[in-house]
């Protein structure tokens, strides 16, 4: 990405501490980065060290203590919890660890899901859908339920889900923790070509440094502080 690319989510002096009984635990402590649009970012360290707690953050799903998150241009520390809600359901693509898809629906109906809350007629749903499962190469597995699919498959239709918004960011935690080793490099290559391709934001917690390799740009996280690695 060129220097001058306009940063799609920007942050400065972001603090988050989470209180346990009378203690008050800092998790992150003033973090200050940007990210480019159409970037792939890998977020690492240990546990604790703060890192699925920034990406929550970055995805409006968490509050900060203090600083400032922009995404797009939007200074979403300061919105309301309603505000956020409908933020997030037009800006931010989820992709989990464990799929998180509903067993009694469709792959078809799952991905479907967050086209619900839209204006969007059924034919124009049916349109997207269709065009997102052909991108992850499942157009010929959308009747199938979530059982009938392998572990590699169900995310794929998590991720299919999770772009069928046309998001501006994608969040990523964990997303090939539950995979074998094959389907795991099949969907980091699946997410690789989104930001190459179709020019998308991947923001990627992971703790496998093999999975990372896939980023443009590796950010490690110690004790709530924030390094950079990679280029």
């Amino acid at each position: 990405m060129p220097e001058t690319a306009s940063p799609i989510v920007s942050i400065r002096d972001l603090a988050k501490s989470y209180r346990r009984g009378s203690q008050l635990i800092p998790v992150l402590d003033g973090i200050t980065f940007d990210i480019a649009q159409g970037e792939f970012v890998a977020l690492m360290g240990p546990s604790g060290s703060g890192k699925s707690t920034l990406l929550n953050l970055i995805a409006g799903i968490d509050s900060a203590d203090h600083g400032s998150i922009k995404v797009a241009g939007v200074e979403i520390t300061g919105l309301s919890e309603l505000e956020l809600s409908r933020w997030r359901a037009g800006h931010v693509g989820f992709i989990f660890q464990f799929y998180n898809l509903i067993p009694v629906l469709t792959a078809f109906e799952n991905v479907e899901l967050p086209l619900l809350l839209t204006s969007l007629k059924k034919s124009e749903r049916r349109e997207h859908v269709e065009t997102v499962l052909s991108v992850v190469g499942l157009a010929d597995r959308m009747d199938h339920y979530p059982a009938q699919l392998s572990g590699g498959q169900q995310q794929r239709v998590a991720i299919a889900r999770a772009i069928v918004t046309d998001p501006e960011i994608l969040v990523a935690d964990e997303p090939t923790g539950d995979l074998d080793r094959a389907s795991a490099g099949e969907i980091l290559e699946l997410m690789d070509r989104l930001v190459t391709d179709f020019g998308k934001t991947v923001i990627m917690v992971t703790h496998d440094p093999r999975a990372a390799e896939k980023a443009h740009i590796i950010r490690h996280l110690e004790k709530g502080v924030l390094s950079q690695n990679g280029g």
